[in-house]
């Protein structure tokens, strides 16, 4: 993968110079972004336990059950599933915003290589593209 650095390598020294953060910064950008891991599992976990509930409540209290029932059951067990599907997804988005951290490169567009404004990674840290970019991807 071309790290954002690269791409802009070739423009002024400047826009390279400001592409660095301080040792101070980067720890406090990863200490949020291990907080908000931390936060995303938790979660995760407690979908999966909910998920469990729900399979063990349907297994022992499904004696007379109409269709109805069934159906809601059914459909409480996807709502769940589609929960934790969505958890793990925010999670691996987490987890390689601290992999592009520690690559150098967090905070850059892996399209075009501008920068993300901060704006943007402080509403969603792990974003990997600008919003010019994410909207074009939203488009196609």
């Amino acid at each position: 993968m071309v790290k954002a650095t690269d791409i802009r390598a070739g423009s002024s020294g400047t826009a390279a110079a400001g592409r660095t953060r301080t040792a101070s910064e980067t720890a406090e950008i990863r200490e949020a972004l291990a907080a908000r891991l931390t936060e995303l599992q938790a979660e995760y976990d407690q979908a999966l336990r909910a998920i469990t509930e729900l399979s063990r409540e349907r297994l022992a209290d499904s004696a007379g059950d109409d269709q109805a029932d069934t159906g809601t059951k059914t459909f409480e067990r996807e709502q769940e599933i589609t929960l934790a599907n969505n958890l793990l997804e925010r999670i691996t988005q987490v987890e390689r915003a601290i992999d592009r951290l520690g690559q150098g490169n967090y905070g850059w567009c892996e399209r075009c290589g501008n920068q993300i404004p901060v704006e943007r990674l402080a509403a969603f840290p792990s974003a990997t593209l600008c919003v010019s970019c994410k909207q074009l991807e939203e488009r196609r």
